[in-house]
């Protein structure tokens, strides 16, 4: 079976399609290995590694229970857990096992797309994303990617653009 007719590829194009996005759904692209990092991503591509959207899965805790959620982040840049759980409103952001992430996602770890998941997440975009026209989000498979951009991102995940790394303490970043 090829990587573009995987239940969660399929997906992932249909829900670009349904948000007016067919150019991403057309320009996902099968890879000839996993890209389960962002560095192996962009070597594959041949794009600087900031310009790849890692999507990191968290179980943010609060009062009301544990909920999953979604933080888009540039290849070159960590998410601050402290941060993040600041921004969304979370006693505590603690990284999803993958049992975690495939419930909430019906996709394995490496390959989770910002879209085509079971039910929408509370997903945070992070702002480093802007500095690239173009960024590559995983589609469903470790193997695919498809090409958008930073605010494509936040209309199509409902998300929120968002500072997630430590060092945005800094001016000067």
């Amino acid at each position: 079976m090829s990587s573009l007719d995987h239940r969660a590829v399929k997906e992932v194009a249909e829900a670009l399609r349904a948000a007016g996005l067919s150019a991403a759904a057309d320009g996902i692209r099968v890879l000839a290995d996993d890209v389960r990092t962002a560095a192996a991503a962009a070597a594959a591509l041949g794009v600087p590694v900031g310009a790849i959207a890692n999507s990191l899965v968290f179980v943010a805790r609060r009062a009301d229970g544990d909920r999953p959620l979604l933080v888009l982040t540039s290849g070159d840049h960590r998410a601050d857990t402290g941060r993040v759980a600041g921004l969304v409103g979370a006693d505590e952001i603690a990284r999803a096992d993958p049992a975690f992430v495939r419930a909430h996602t019906g996709q394995a770890i490496g390959g989770v797309a910002p879209v085509g998941h079971p039910e929408p997440l509370e997903t945070l975009v992070d702002r480093h994303l802007e500095r690239y026209p173009v960024v590559w989000a995983a589609a469903g498979h470790p193997k695919t990617v498809f090409p958008t951009s930073h605010a494509d991102l936040v209309t199509l995940t409902g998300g929120t653009a968002a500072r997630v790394g430590a060092e945005e303490d800094d001016p000067s970043t």
